[in-house]
């Protein structure tokens, strides 16, 4: 006596590439934020407790944010005492960055989100039984199919 059974079930939902799409760009412009921003942090620090400019990696984080400090250099003066600098100027770079990348992440949203849709279920069952005294090779399949759709609620 042989009884099998398999189940296979499978969804479809409309919408839900492009919700994921728009989520993962989402999260690369945060990303991406994060980086300049944590960059930028980390050159006021250095600038703030007078770090040796002539270290190659104060070097590299002071040429790599000179890029995007420059639009706001002359901006506001930086008070300095001694060695040490307050730059006034990339804090100001930090908020606005900060303001320019939640713009593009709200068009981002705007453009490609798309609200949960609904929700096809698809479930097949395929049952085999073996009649106790059926011959060799001989057996009965059943297929029965359900689908179901919903909406999710909001």
């Amino acid at each position: 006596m042989t009884d099998y059974q398999e189940v296979r079930t499978t969804e479809h939902e409309s919408g839900r590439g492009q919700r994921i799409a728009a989520f993962k760009t989402t999260q690369i412009i945060w990303l991406l934020l994060g980086l300049l921003e944590a960059s930028i942090a980390l050159r006021v620090v250095f600038k703030l407790i007078a770090v040796n400019a002539a270290n190659p990696f104060a070097k590299l984080l002071y040429s790599v944010t000179n890029l995007f400090v420059a639009p706001f250099a002359s901006l506001a003066k930086a008070p300095s005492s001694g060695d040490m600098v307050m730059e006034i100027s990339s804090i100001i770079a930090m908020l606005v960055y900060l303001l320019i990348a939640w713009g593009i992440e709200r068009i981002v949203h705007v453009l490609l989100y798309r609200p949960r849709g609904s929700v096809s279920v698809r479930q097949t069952t395929v049952a085999e039984h073996t009649p106790l005294l059926a011959p060799v090779g001989v057996s009965q399949t059943t297929v029965t199919e359900r689908t179901n759709t919903h909406t999710p609620k909001s």
